[in-house]
């Protein structure tokens, strides 16, 4: 059976490892950040070193004790908590990662539960990695734009839109669709459009310059 020394060993280690991965969330202001990785890491320590010492304990009451039960049902439970994780974001969907590192940092838990400290440090890094360099590549080279949406409203005039689509194609912004909604009480015409835009574009010039169109009242790009 494993003493309480080192069950308190085993969840100091695998704090650290959730502690590092939590702060990378953190940085990217995830809705799970450094504490929920931190409280998940150190709950499926614990449940696999108790399991562990369950099914030892009980061995001559119940011969077929099995530690892998607990931590199956912790591997399936962590898929409601990452559920929580994933949400919409204007025209996408923001929150998967995080939601696969909440799912992979539980099975690090377990496997320094289970007294896999090397296997835990490498998967660590493998999945710091992973949102860290991994991240900039595709940023860099592969992804460099990101879906958003920009919503303004203005005056109902002739040429409004095409002022607006001038606005966004200068500055190489990609307009995959347009949404209309006109007031005709107040003459007012609602634009929503989904766009691509480089991850590195300066958003507040994109203000300015839709901010000149004549007519314009509300702006946002969310």
């Amino acid at each position: 059976m494993l003493t309480q020394s080192e069950i308190l060993i085993r969840l100091i280690i695998a704090a650290v490892f959730g502690g590092l991965i939590g702060l990378e969330r953190e940085r990217h202001d995830q809705p799970a950040g450094l504490r929920t990785h931190l409280i998940l890491i150190l709950g499926a320590t614990i449940a696999m070193c108790i399991s562990i010492n369950l099914s030892m304990q009980f061995r001559t009451v119940a011969s077929n004790g099995d530690p892998e039960r607990m931590a199956a049902q912790v591997i399936s439970g962590i898929g409601f908590l990452g559920a929580g994780a994933i949400f919409r974001y204007g025209a996408g969907i923001k929150g998967l990662t995080t939601a696969a590192s909440l799912w992979t940092t539980a099975i690090i838990g377990l496997a320094v539960g289970a007294g896999y400290y090397v296997i835990g440090v490498a998967t660590t890094l493998c999945v710091l990695f992973a949102l860290i360099a991994l991240d900039f590549i595709e940023k860099r080279y592969l992804h460099n734009r990101t879906t958003r949406t920009v919503s303004l409203q203005g005056l109902d005039r002739p040429g409004f839109i095409e002022e607006v689509k001038s606005v966004l194609t200068t500055f190489g912004i990609s307009i995959k669709s347009i949404n209309l909604t006109k007031d005709i009480r107040t003459n007012t015409i609602k634009v929503e459009s989904t766009a691509k835009i480089f991850y590195d574009q300066d958003l507040n010039i994109i203000f300015k310059a839709l901010s000149e169109i004549n007519g314009i009242s509300s702006l946002q790009i969310h």
